[in-house]
C-alpha cells in the first residue's frame, strides 16, 4: 500500500460535521436575507438566526468553513456577512473578489 493512500480519506469527512449542526432541521432561508432586505427587518433575521448558533456545538466548525471557502451570504457559525468580513480582515485572509 502506497503512503498516499493511506493519507487520502474520504472528502464527506470534510462535512461531517454539518449532520451535528441545529440548523439541520431549520429553513435554510432563516440564516440568508431576502434581495435588498435593510434596517429593523434585517436586524431581527440575524439576530434570530444567531440565536440558534450560540447553542450549536459545531459553531466553530461553521464558521472555520465560512471562512475557509468563502460563504459571503448569510449567517455562518453565528456571525454575519459582515461580522465575518471584520473577522477575515483581522485575521488577514483576503478574498480575491471581496476587499476586506
Amino acid at each position: 500500500m502506497s503512503t498516499v493512500s493511506t493519507a487520502l480519506k474520504p472528502i464527506a469527512d470534510n462535512w461531517e460535521w454539518q449532520h451535528n449542526g441545529l440548523c439541520v432541521d431549520q429553513d435554510p432561508e432563516m440564516f440568508f436575507l431576502e434581495p435588498n432586505m435593510r434596517g429593523k427587518q434585517k436586524r431581527i433575521k440575524e439576530q434570530n438566526a444567531k440565536a440558534l448558533c450560540q447553542e450549536c456545538p459545531v459553531k466553530m466548525k461553521c464558521l472555520e468553513h465560512a471562512l475557509s471557502v468563502p460563504e459571503i451570504y448569510g449567517v455562518w457559525g453565528g456571525m454575519t456577512e459582515e461580522e465575518r468580513l471584520v473577522l477575515a480582515q483581522k485575521r488577514g485572509i483576503t478574498y480575491g473578489y471581496i476587499r476586506v
